[in-house]
This record gives C-alpha cells, structure tokens and sequence, in this order.
C-alpha cells in the first residue's frame, strides 16, 4: 500500500464524524464551509482526490441548492453510496438544528428580557451589511462581464424592492432568459397539516436556492410575514440574524421560522422540507453528472438562476432595511459592519454578534 492509498484509507465513520464537527463549529457561510472540506477532507487528510472535490463542487453548481450542503453529501455518496450521502447530511445538518432549536426557544420564551431585544436591534442592523456583501460577492462571482446576466440582476433587485416579494416565475424566466442569451450558438434557431404546510411551503423554497443559502431570505420574506403572517418583520430579521450566527449551512435559519410558527414539530419539518431537495438532487444526479455537466443550455440556465438569485438578495436590502435601519445608531452598526467584512477577514457571524453587544450598549444609555 502506497502512502497516498494509505491516507484515502478511512472508514464512513471517519467522514461522519468530520462532518459533526464542521456542522457544530463551521462559522462563516458556504464560501468558508466548502473552503474547510477542501483543506480538511483534500490537502490535509487525502482522504478524497481534488478531481473527486472539483467533480462535486461543479455538480453543487448545476443542480438547486445551497453549495456546501450538496458537495457535502456528494462526498458521502462517493464514499457510501446512498447510505454515505444520508448519514453525512444528517450529522452536517443536526449540530446547526439543535442549536437553532435552543435559541429559539430562548427567544420565545425569554423575549420579554429587555437585553433580549437590545442584542436583536444590534444583530439586526449589523445583518443588513452582512447580505450587501453577500450580494455583492454573488454579483461578482457568477456574472463576470456577461452583459444580459447583470441587466437579470438589476431587474430582480429592482422588483424585489418594488413589489416586497420574489416569485419563481421570475427566477425561471431569468433561466430561461440566460439559455437564450448564452446556450445557443449565433446562428443557431430557437425552435429546433400545519408542520407539513411548512414543509411543503420550504421543500418548494429549495428548488430555486442557488450558490448561497442567502437566496431564501428574498424568496420567502413576502409569504412568512405578509401572505401567512407565521412571523412579524422584527421575528424575520431576528431569524435571518440567528440563522448566520450559527455555525452550518445557513439554511437552517428556516428552523429558527418553523419553531416560532409552531414549536418543535415545526421547526423540524421546515428543515426536512428545505434540506430534502438538496439531498435527492445530488443523489439522483451524482451517478450521470458527467453527461451533463457540460451542456451549454443547462450551464446557461443555471447561470440565468443565479443572477436572479444575486438581484433578489440586493432587492431584499431596500426591504429588510427598512425595518432594520431605524435610527442613527442602526444605520452606523450597518454601515461599520459592511465596512468591516469589506477590508477584514472577521467572520459575518462574528460581526452579527458583535452588533449584538453594540445594541445591548447602546440600549443601557
């Protein structure tokens, strides 16, 4: 046995075991999360090839859904199969839940402690910065200098703002939209019960989650607050803010709504509902990902998606904003964070804490 065969030599144990860790101690988002696997489970332990990790990087890509997850379970699929792929997602998911449990039941049944509300008028301003950056690195990332995929931003960030809400119609004529503009060739013709409601309204969510977790915070603003009323605009912000300290896909913020629209049972079932998808894609795809990884039209739509998705996190600023900027102090604990988390290297959660303190200070005077 060759040194290299010897450090791929691990047990599926081994590889749930890590993603436990990662889920109860991997802060800052699925750039910072996809970043550890690569340092970790390639560099590190050798434990999977780079081709193995590029593979399950450009699937996380193509199908729906919230990058780290997906290259998380398409590496225990390549280990285990679908056993692999079920027991990882399971122990990169539980550690974020369970934490998101606590807090929310802390916030639902010590909400009426003054400092309570002093830390969630802090963490709420500081996130507003949090989600222009995101924006910004999204816009920067998937849109290069293609031309027609910023006019898609531009137009979603504009009816995000506009109309308070986001719709999958939008998104899927954005897809569409991209195929046109990019998968065909120049000359080519163009004709050639109440927990499961939640878990129905969060497994139709997951099917339009590109790249970022934080494309479900436009997509489901207008439905939680306005059409069904489960949360309050403040309860919203104090979930999104919840959902970004926590180590884990950022995802598990819907765990933080369902719990507040219904306990235990409707944290769990939003969970499920929003992680589900997730899993079947990368199950369902990984075994024939190379047929169609590189179709033109597939790639195109994708990317169509994801400039939608870059808009309507820009448009969801104009609309968190409002309720989140409500002072002079607000507005400074916004514009210092997004200052912050340009030129440092400070993890978001750890400036949505840190925005936390300042409103508890702020508050005390």
């Amino acid at each position: 046995m060759t040194i290299l065969e010897f450090m791929q030599s691990f047990t599926l144990f081994d590889l749930i075991l890590y993603f436990l860790k990662l889920g109860a101690t991997g802060f800052g988002g699925p750039v910072a999360l996809i970043g550890y696997m690569l340092k970790d489970l390639v560099e590190e332990k050798k434990w999977f090839s780079k081709e193995e990790y590029l593979h399950g990087f450009a699937l996380a890509q193509i199908v729906p859904g919230p990058l780290a997850t997906q290259l998380a379970i398409y590496l225990g699929y390549l280990k285990g199969r679908i056993l692999g792929a079920t027991l990882v997602a399971v122990a990169f998911i539980l550690p974020s839940f369970l934490i998101i449990l606590a807090l929310a039941y802390l916030y639902v049944h010590y909400s009426g402690l003054p400092w309570i509300h002093s830390v969630f008028y802090g963490m709420s301003a500081a996130v507003i910065g949090v989600i222009i950056q995101a924006a910004y690195k999204l816009a920067r990332t998937t849109l290069e200098k293609k031309k027609g995929l910023w006019v898609i931003f531009v137009v979603l960030a504009v009816t995000t703002a506009f109309l308070q809400k986001e719709s999958l119609l939008l998104f899927l004529i954005s897809g569409l939209a991209a195929v046109v503009l990019y998968a065909f060739p120049k000359k080519e013709k163009l004709f050639s019960f109440f927990p499961l409601e939640l878990f129905f309204f969060f497994f139709k969510t997951a099917l339009v989650v590109f790249g970022s977790g934080m494309v479900i915070i436009p997509f489901i603003y207008n439905d939680v607050v306005n059409r069904f009323h489960w949360l309050t605009n403040a309860q919203f912000l104090d979930a999104v803010s919840v959902g970004m300290i926590t180590p884990g896909p950022v995802l598990i913020t819907v765990g933080f709504v369902g719990y507040l629209a219904e306990g235990f049972w409707g944290a769990l079932f939003s969970v499920i509902g929003i992680f589900l998808p997730v899993y079947l894609f990368v199950i369902v795809c990984a075994p024939w990902f190379y047929k169609i990884s590189s179709n033109l039209k597939i790639k195109a739509f994708v990317e169509g998606v994801t400039a939608a998705a870059a808009g309507a996190i820009a448009g969801s600023i104009f609309i968190l904003g409002q309720k989140a900027i409500i002072d002079y102090w607000t507005a400074g604990i916004a514009l210092i964070t997004l200052a912050l988390i340009f030129k440092t290297k400070m993890p978001p959660a750890l400036l949505i804490v840190a925005g936390g303190l300042a409103g508890v200070v702020i508050k005390s005077f």
